[in-house]
Protein backbone atom coordinates (compact mmCIF):
# COMPACT_ATOMS: atom_id res chain seq x y z
CA UNK A 1 0.00 0.00 0.00
CA UNK A 2 1.24 3.85 -1.21
CA UNK A 3 2.43 5.54 2.22
CA UNK A 4 3.37 9.47 1.83
CA UNK A 5 7.05 10.67 2.30
CA UNK A 6 6.54 11.73 5.46
CA UNK A 7 5.60 7.78 6.87
CA UNK A 8 9.31 6.71 5.77
CA UNK A 9 13.04 7.19 6.22
CA UNK A 10 15.71 7.99 3.83
CA UNK A 11 16.44 4.53 3.83
CA UNK A 12 13.96 2.46 2.42
CA UNK A 13 15.00 1.33 -0.76
CA UNK A 14 16.19 3.29 -4.35
CA UNK A 15 13.96 6.21 -5.58
CA UNK A 16 12.11 6.01 -9.22
CA UNK A 17 11.35 8.80 -10.98
CA UNK A 18 7.91 8.87 -12.58
CA UNK A 19 7.69 12.09 -15.43
CA UNK A 20 3.86 12.87 -16.84
CA UNK A 21 4.55 15.38 -19.52
CA UNK A 22 1.52 17.64 -20.74
CA UNK A 23 1.44 21.81 -20.75
CA UNK A 24 1.57 23.55 -17.51
CA UNK A 25 -1.99 26.32 -16.66
CA UNK A 26 -5.89 26.01 -16.81
CA UNK A 27 -6.17 26.50 -20.52
CA UNK A 28 -4.32 23.19 -21.11
CA UNK A 29 -6.23 21.45 -18.59
CA UNK A 30 -8.10 17.63 -19.64
CA UNK A 31 -6.44 18.37 -23.44
CA UNK A 32 -5.27 14.71 -24.94
CA UNK A 33 -1.75 16.20 -24.92
CA UNK A 34 -1.84 16.09 -20.93
CA UNK A 35 -2.80 12.48 -20.36
CA UNK A 36 0.82 12.64 -18.68
CA UNK A 37 -0.36 15.41 -16.15
CA UNK A 38 -3.18 13.82 -15.41
CA UNK A 39 -1.98 9.93 -14.92
CA UNK A 40 0.44 11.39 -12.15
CA UNK A 41 -2.15 13.27 -10.58
CA UNK A 42 -4.01 9.91 -9.98
CA UNK A 43 -0.19 8.32 -8.75
CA UNK A 44 -0.46 11.64 -6.29
CA UNK A 45 -3.60 10.28 -5.30
CA UNK A 46 -2.85 6.58 -5.29
CA UNK A 47 0.08 7.78 -2.77
CA UNK A 48 -1.75 10.68 -0.73
CA UNK A 49 0.56 13.45 -1.84
CA UNK A 50 0.69 16.48 -3.25
CA UNK A 51 2.66 17.45 -6.79
CA UNK A 52 3.30 21.23 -5.69
CA UNK A 53 6.52 21.82 -4.86
CA UNK A 54 8.45 23.88 -7.32
CA UNK A 55 11.59 22.04 -8.19
CA UNK A 56 13.80 21.12 -11.64
CA UNK A 57 11.49 23.83 -13.38
CA UNK A 58 8.63 21.80 -12.54
CA UNK A 59 6.18 20.65 -9.58
CA UNK A 60 7.22 17.56 -7.64
CA UNK A 61 5.52 15.31 -5.09
CA UNK A 62 7.41 12.45 -2.99
CA UNK A 63 5.59 9.46 -2.19
CA UNK A 64 6.73 5.88 -1.24
CA UNK A 65 5.22 2.57 -3.01
CA UNK A 66 6.51 -0.99 -1.37
CA UNK A 67 9.70 0.52 0.14
CA UNK A 68 10.48 1.94 -2.78
CA UNK A 69 10.50 6.63 -2.85
CA UNK A 70 8.92 7.63 -5.77
CA UNK A 71 9.45 10.92 -7.46
CA UNK A 72 6.45 12.44 -9.00
CA UNK A 73 7.39 15.20 -11.22
CA UNK A 74 5.32 17.05 -13.72
CA UNK A 75 7.58 19.93 -15.70
CA UNK A 76 6.61 23.05 -16.51
CA UNK A 77 7.96 24.83 -19.33
CA UNK A 78 5.66 23.37 -21.88
CA UNK A 79 5.70 19.73 -23.86
CA UNK A 80 8.53 21.06 -26.03
CA UNK A 81 10.82 21.67 -23.08
CA UNK A 82 10.49 18.72 -20.83
CA UNK A 83 13.98 17.64 -21.06
CA UNK A 84 15.80 19.97 -18.24
CA UNK A 85 13.17 19.16 -15.52
CA UNK A 86 13.60 15.30 -16.05
CA UNK A 87 17.31 15.66 -16.46
CA UNK A 88 17.72 17.85 -13.47
CA UNK A 89 15.62 15.60 -11.26
CA UNK A 90 17.56 12.16 -12.08
CA UNK A 91 20.90 14.30 -11.48
CA UNK A 92 19.77 15.49 -8.46
CA UNK A 93 18.35 11.69 -7.03
CA UNK A 94 21.68 10.59 -8.81
CA UNK A 95 19.82 7.78 -10.59
CA UNK A 96 20.30 5.98 -13.67
CA UNK A 97 17.74 6.63 -16.88
CA UNK A 98 17.07 2.98 -16.25
CA UNK A 99 15.04 4.35 -12.55
CA UNK A 100 12.85 6.47 -15.01
CA UNK A 101 9.47 6.31 -16.50
CA UNK A 102 7.95 9.04 -18.78
CA UNK A 103 4.41 9.24 -19.35
CA UNK A 104 3.05 10.66 -22.36
CA UNK A 105 0.04 10.95 -25.08
CA UNK A 106 0.25 9.12 -28.21
CA UNK A 107 -1.52 9.96 -31.73
CA UNK A 108 -0.58 6.78 -33.21
CA UNK A 109 -2.48 4.84 -30.04
CA UNK A 110 -6.24 4.23 -30.07
CA UNK A 111 -7.83 5.58 -27.18
CA UNK A 112 -8.12 3.42 -24.31
CA UNK A 113 -5.09 1.80 -25.28
CA UNK A 114 -1.39 1.88 -23.44
CA UNK A 115 2.14 0.94 -24.35
CA UNK A 116 5.22 0.37 -22.51
CA UNK A 117 9.09 0.52 -23.70
CA UNK A 118 12.12 -0.09 -22.29
CA UNK A 119 13.86 2.56 -24.44
CA UNK A 120 13.50 3.72 -28.32
CA UNK A 121 13.30 6.45 -30.88
CA UNK A 122 10.96 9.33 -29.56
CA UNK A 123 8.81 8.66 -32.64
CA UNK A 124 8.90 12.18 -33.43
CA UNK A 125 7.14 13.45 -29.86
CA UNK A 126 8.69 16.50 -29.02
CA UNK A 127 8.37 15.65 -25.60
CA UNK A 128 10.47 12.61 -25.77
CA UNK A 129 12.82 14.51 -28.51
CA UNK A 130 13.50 16.89 -26.09
CA UNK A 131 14.11 14.66 -22.88
CA UNK A 132 16.45 12.55 -24.94
CA UNK A 133 18.24 15.33 -26.01
CA UNK A 134 18.85 16.84 -22.34
CA UNK A 135 19.77 12.73 -21.26
CA UNK A 136 22.17 12.10 -24.56
CA UNK A 137 20.95 8.74 -24.59
CA UNK A 138 17.16 6.87 -24.81
CA UNK A 139 17.57 4.08 -22.58
CA UNK A 140 15.11 5.02 -20.26
CA UNK A 141 11.01 3.82 -19.47
CA UNK A 142 8.53 5.04 -21.47
CA UNK A 143 4.71 4.88 -21.05
CA UNK A 144 2.52 5.91 -23.89
CA UNK A 145 -1.50 6.47 -23.46
CA UNK A 146 -3.45 6.17 -26.86
CA UNK A 147 -4.97 9.53 -27.20
CA UNK A 148 -6.43 8.57 -31.32
CA UNK A 149 -5.03 10.09 -34.30
CA UNK A 150 -6.41 12.66 -37.10
CA UNK A 151 -5.00 14.10 -40.21
CA UNK A 152 -1.00 15.50 -39.72
CA UNK A 153 -2.67 19.56 -40.80
CA UNK A 154 -4.41 18.94 -37.65
CA UNK A 155 -2.44 17.33 -34.73
CA UNK A 156 -1.34 20.08 -33.02
CA UNK A 157 -5.44 21.33 -33.08
CA UNK A 158 -6.25 17.80 -31.90
CA UNK A 159 -3.73 17.33 -29.34
CA UNK A 160 -4.85 20.45 -27.46
CA UNK A 161 -8.86 19.65 -27.61
CA UNK A 162 -10.67 17.93 -24.76
CA UNK A 163 -11.97 14.60 -25.45
CA UNK A 164 -15.58 13.92 -24.68
CA UNK A 165 -17.93 11.40 -24.88
CA UNK A 166 -16.65 7.60 -25.23
CA UNK A 167 -13.24 8.88 -26.15
CA UNK A 168 -12.65 10.52 -22.60
CA UNK A 169 -14.33 7.21 -21.02
CA UNK A 170 -12.05 5.11 -23.49
CA UNK A 171 -8.99 7.68 -22.29
CA UNK A 172 -10.08 7.92 -18.40
CA UNK A 173 -9.58 3.70 -18.51
CA UNK A 174 -6.50 3.82 -20.38
CA UNK A 175 -5.28 6.14 -17.51
CA UNK A 176 -6.23 3.97 -14.53
CA UNK A 177 -4.82 1.10 -16.01
CA UNK A 178 -1.58 3.66 -16.39
CA UNK A 179 -1.40 3.94 -12.96
CA UNK A 180 -1.18 -0.30 -12.30
CA UNK A 181 1.22 -0.48 -14.54
CA UNK A 182 3.43 2.40 -13.21
CA UNK A 183 2.95 0.61 -9.91
CA UNK A 184 3.94 -2.87 -11.80
CA UNK A 185 7.05 -0.93 -13.02
CA UNK A 186 8.08 0.00 -9.45
CA UNK A 187 7.54 -2.93 -7.85
CA UNK A 188 8.50 -5.67 -10.52
CA UNK A 189 10.40 -3.36 -13.20
CA UNK A 190 10.03 -2.52 -17.01
CA UNK A 191 10.18 -6.40 -18.34
CA UNK A 192 7.32 -7.38 -15.83
CA UNK A 193 5.13 -4.47 -16.89
CA UNK A 194 5.67 -4.50 -20.45
CA UNK A 195 4.37 -8.09 -20.31
CA UNK A 196 1.73 -7.97 -17.99
CA UNK A 197 0.63 -4.91 -20.08
CA UNK A 198 1.42 -4.93 -23.67
CA UNK A 199 -1.14 -7.19 -24.79
CA UNK A 200 -2.27 -7.84 -28.23
CA UNK A 201 -4.91 -5.53 -27.54
CA UNK A 202 -2.65 -3.09 -26.86
CA UNK A 203 -0.40 -3.13 -30.16
CA UNK A 204 -3.39 -1.82 -32.17
CA UNK A 205 -2.42 1.77 -33.59
CA UNK A 206 -3.86 4.00 -36.02
CA UNK A 207 -2.38 2.72 -38.81
CA UNK A 208 1.88 3.45 -38.08
CA UNK A 209 3.20 3.87 -35.18
CA UNK A 210 4.81 6.93 -33.54
CA UNK A 211 7.61 4.71 -32.18
CA UNK A 212 10.02 2.78 -34.36
CA UNK A 213 12.27 0.01 -32.84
Amino acid sequence: MAQAASNRNDESGSWRVVAGLGNPGAGYAGTRHNVGFETVDRLADQFGVEIRRRKFGGLVGEGFFENRKVVLLKPQEFMNCSGRAVSAALQFYKLEPSELLVITDDLALVPGVIRIRAKGSSGGHNGLNDIQAALGRDDFGRLRIGIGGCPGAMARDYVLSRPSGTDRQQIDAAMEQAVQAVLCWIHSGIAAAMNRYNTRKQQETNGKSQEQE
